[in-house]
């Protein structure tokens, strides 16, 4: 909760210092392609494959073994991650060309986008370093130490704007070195924690291991399915390049929102029962398996109904409150407004494709969510096309049509998910999910109506100061989530029903 909300700090930071210019177009895509390339390398493929094989080593193996292959997975990892970098910060305008071909056409963004690339690509290395120590951390039940670590890049980009901007030829570059700069002190941060374990990576290069071999083999195929969403996410960075300048930055603010939630609670929950359900698979507690996915499941939904309502619902007052200063316009309010509801369309999809992919990869199975993560990817490309053309040219809305695009294939890629593990008869949805639902929907409806039934137009939030902004919108979310709760405890959920995964509720 604290990292995401220092990044929503960090973002009105950034949406005041460079707004939705070709600059804030240039860095966005610098600094995403690295962080995208991190999920796959750490939080996301990797992750997957490594979490459930480290259980495995805990459950049959002694501290020796577990050491041995935190060794040889630094080494092999490290030394991979090597290459790639180096390669990058090479070739940085090829870099650019293939995730921002639209750039090419201006030679400024162009060469400002590859400059920036040479610094941000590094993070790459250090963050998927760190990510490995954090999934370590995470096997052994320490949630909190990587939980914390994202806190120190956003007080990094926060300090490069307000601090060291002013000392840049180009300011936007102060940005960029903060990236590099936050990797470093993320990496530092958790080595302590893993010393404590006893656990800190001695890097050996041994592709010949044999736990090296199983998470090689298990990731490389779980490079499209844990990362699915990402790669729709890039491909809609691609296209936007080609769309009006403030495309890439109106998606980029959008998104930032509609992973608020997603990142507070999603990823949360996703991170915690990766570990619990590799270790009840390793133990054969499969009933422990169902309960603890189908706890993740109405988990995720209690937060991510309401959440994608609300966003639908607040889309400019949000935007309004958090970002419309300085170089942000009303322009961008709006364009950014339309593309957040349409991401809200797809946030409940998104929260669980987080929670139902662990059903699998816990179990090793890598294939199933590969081919489903295949299909989504394809369909998102298709509807890309089927939803841009016609928004661009009739409303100049193109870059609304790539998110409505990659919320409709993450629905598909949910469902396809769920089908796969009812159909296997690895989940299956416990008792009381019939009157959970309806206690669900009450309390959204109360919470839509409460909000509905305070809030202001749009030309009233522009005209408010800042404070005006903040007041207002602390009300109308603090009536929405008390609406929200007061229906759930009227009709008989209680707080002891989240906290464990054989509950009721």
């Amino acid at each position: 909760m604290l990292s995401r909300v220092l990044g929503l700090v960090r973002d009105i930071v950034i949406a005041g210092f460079i707004g939705a210019s070709a600059n804030a177009d240039a860095f966005f895509v610098a600094f995403k392609i690295p962080n995208f390339l991190r999920r796959l390398f750490a939080e996301g493929a990797f992750a997957q494959a490594f979490v459930p094989v480290l259980a495995d080593y805990k459950e049959q193996g002694s501290l020796e073994a577990v050491r041995a292959l935190i060794d040889r997975i630094a080494g092999v990892l490290g030394g991979i991650l090597i290459v790639v970098t180096g390669l990058a910060v090479l070739g940085a305008p090829v870099v650019a060309s293939i995730f921002a071909p639209g750039f090419i056409s201006d030679a400024h963004k162009f060469q400002l986008t590859s400059d920036m690339i040479r610094i941000t690509f590094p993070y790459l290395f250090l963050i998927s370093m760190t990510g490995f120590c954090g999934a370590i951390l995470n096997s052994y039940g320490r949630f909190s130490v990587p939980a914390f670590t994202p806190v120190f890049l956003n007080l990094s980009l926060i300090c490069s704007a307000t601090l060291a901007a002013p000392w840049f030829e180009e300011p936007v570059f102060a940005l960029a070195w903060g990236v590099f700069l936050a990797g470093v002190i993320q990496l530092l941060f958790q080595l302590p924690f893993l010393y404590k374990l006893d656990l800190v990576p001695r890097p050996i290069w041994d592709t010949q291991d044999v736990g090296v071999r199983r998470i090689m083999k298990l990731m490389v195929p779980a490079l499209f399915g844990v990362s699915v969403s990402q790669i729709n996410l890039l491909l809609d960075t691609v296209l936007a390049s080609f769309l009006p300048t403030g495309s890439v930055s109106w998606l980029y603010y959008s998104d930032r929102l509609a992973e608020l939630p997603l990142g507070v609670f999603g990823i949360a929950i996703a991170t915690v029962i990766l570990p619990n359900l590799s270790a009840h698979k390793s133990a054969s507690r499969d009933d422990q398996f169902r309960q603890t996915l189908d706890w993740a499941v109405r988990s995720v939904l209690m937060i991510a109904v309401p959440s994608a309502v609300a966003l639908m619902l607040l889309a400019e007052p949000i935007l309004i409150t958090l970002f419309q200063y300085d170089a942000f316009t009303a322009k961008d309010v709006s364009m950014a407004a339309w593309s957040l509801r349409a991401y809200s369309l797809g946030l409940i999809a998104f929260m669980l494709i987080k929670v139902l992919a662990p059903g699998y990869y816990a179990r090793q199975d890598i294939a199933t969510p590969v081919a489903i993560g295949i299909k989504a990817m394809v369909a998102n490309m298709i509807l890309n096309f089927l939803f841009v053309l016609p928004l661009m040219y009739f409303w100049n809305l193109g870059h609304v049509g790539l998110a409505l695009a990659t919320s409709v294939s993450a629905w598909m890629n949910a469902g396809l998910l769920l089908r796969g593990l009812l159909r296997e008869e690895v989940y299956h949805f416990q008792g009381g999910w019939g009157a959970y639902i309806l206690r669900l929907l009450a309390a959204t409806v109360a919470m839509a109506g409460a909000v509905l039934f305070i809030v202001s137009d749009s030309a009233s939030w522009l005209a408010w100061t800042w404070e005006v902004r903040v007041g207002q919108m602390a009300l109308v979310c603090g009536a929405g989530v008390v609406a929200y709760f007061l229906v759930h405890l009227v009709t008989g959920s209680r707080l002891q029903h989240l906290r464990a995964p054989s509950a009721r509720l």
